[in-house]
């Protein structure tokens, strides 16, 4: 089976997104996008992203990896009662089911980024864009004091060493790299453009708490918790995140969570 698929069905990570929501919608009214428009939502979870780009009246496909996700995706969409917003599973280094030049925006916050073969998810981000469309991408910056980079970094340090030719999915947040995958794909230098942002966290309970959700539901700390209580070391992972959490939060109320996280905002032209 995909590795890739089996980290994202592993848990559940609708339990995360629905901390996500609200800059989701901020992010979404910040693309222009208008009535009718043709988007591809990438990696798209539950649809963070997608049911308000569909709210605003676009077309949208959210293609996710994960099962699950798709399906979680497809009773929200029934649920608001938008039958302009279908989910279905697809691996975004292989669009196979997507014709060349079909859609006007390409959107993938925080999910393309994680696919193996980046050149591969490059080209295939472009080879669907229309021309004069767009490509955006949020994506996490290595090495970064915010939150989710110190969670994989934390996280990283307490699982096997990944496998050989392995590329990590955090050098989508540097933007030389991502300047490299978009050229290589056809896209001119001047018409790829990265700024920093932000995407906080809310969540109706306390950061120790959030660590549980983590722990719980997101694969790639699953995975981490798994490697650590082999070793004897699951209290002190619990720990280091518990501490990376409580100091991270930005709520005056201890008992709610609100963690701002920096990430590349990333726009190509095609």
């Amino acid at each position: 089976m995909n590795p890739n698929k089996m980290l994202w069905e592993k848990g559940d990570f609708t339990k995360l997104a629905e901390t996500m929501r609200g800059s989701g919608e901020a992010l979404v009214a910040s693309l222009g996008v208008t009535k009718d428009m043709r988007i591809l939502d990438l990696g798209c979870g539950d649809g963070t992203t997608a049911i308000p780009e569909a709210k605003l009246g676009a077309n949208v496909l959210g293609v996710d990896i994960a099962r699950n996700l798709v399906d979680a995706g497809n009773r929200r969409a029934e649920k608001e009662g938008l039958n302009n917003c279908v989910f279905q599973e697809g691996d975004a280094i292989a669009l196979v089911d997507l014709d060349d030049n079909c859609f006007d925006m390409v959107v993938s916050i925080f999910g393309a980024m994680f696919a193996p073969k980046p050149y591969d998810v490059a080209k295939e981000m472009v080879r669907v864009t229309k021309p004069g469309g767009r490509i955006v991408m949020g994506n996490w910056i290595p090495g970064d004091p915010t939150l989710v980079a110190q969670i994989l970094k934390i996280s990283s340090s307490y699982t096997p060493p990944p496998p050989e030719g392995f590329v990590s999915p955090m050098l989508w947040g540097k933007e030389e790299e991502v300047i490299k995958r978009f050229e290589e794909a056809g896209v001119p230098k001047e018409n790829i453009s990265c700024v920093k942002d932000t995407f906080t966290f809310e969540a109706p309970y306390s950061p120790s708490a959030f660590v549980n959700i983590f722990k719980t539901y997101y694969g790639p700390t699953m995975n981490a918790f798994e490697a650590a209580e082999k070793n004897g070391l699951a209290t002190q992972l619990q720990e280091e995140l518990e501490t990376l959490f409580n100091s991270q939060n930005k709520s005056e109320d201890k008992n709610l969570t609100s963690i701002p996280a920096t990430y590349l905002k990333v726009t190509v032209q095609v």
